[in-house]
């Protein structure tokens, strides 16, 4: 079970304990909003990607998009999602509980900069109905960060 592998990975840090599981669904931003009483904008949500062929997990802010024509002057291709049973497959992870954390070999991971307005965020750990809260840093330490990015639209606040 993919929140095991979380939980294991988090255990080598002393930090297992801070992975909440709730009994209601937070699959989804508005979902994991609601559970954690928290807004929106403030879920990392974590989006899979292939990317010449290799798997790819952008993890953003609750409120950000992908946009395309950033993401494919950064990846030089196309944005192309994952379907459900290939990110199970090449992230390790269900859609409704990827996130960056105990993927498998060879997942690259990036962090949008929509991301850093925020002291902390909550992503997914695994599962459909869990979450961790975590600093900017210790999300940078635990995600493998291969890189911060910009390659979202739908979050700045207009002028």
């Amino acid at each position: 079970m993919s929140i095991q592998k979380v939980k294991a990975y988090f255990s080598l840090f002393g930090m297992e304990n801070r992975i909440m599981e709730f009994d209601v669904s937070s699959a989804t931003v508005a979902l994991a909003a609601e559970a954690l009483g928290c807004a929106p904008c403030r879920i990392a949500k974590t989006l899979s990607f292939s990317v010449a062929g290799n798997p790819v997990l952008i993890v953003a802010a609750g409120d950000a998009k992908i946009d395309n024509a950033r993401f494919k002057a950064y990846f030089q291709t196309k944005a192309k999602m994952l379907a459900p049973d290939e990110a199970s497959l090449l992230i390790g992870h269900a859609v409704g509980g990827v996130c960056p954390f105990a993927v498998n070999d060879g997942v690259k991971v990036y962090l949008d900069i929509s991301l850093k307005r925020f002291e902390t965020v909550f992503p997914a750990c695994g599962s459909s109905n869990s979450a961790i809260e975590l600093t900017l840093s210790e999300l940078e330490k635990h995600s493998g960060l291969c890189d911060w990015i910009d390659v979202c639209k739908g979050w700045q606040e207009e002028s």
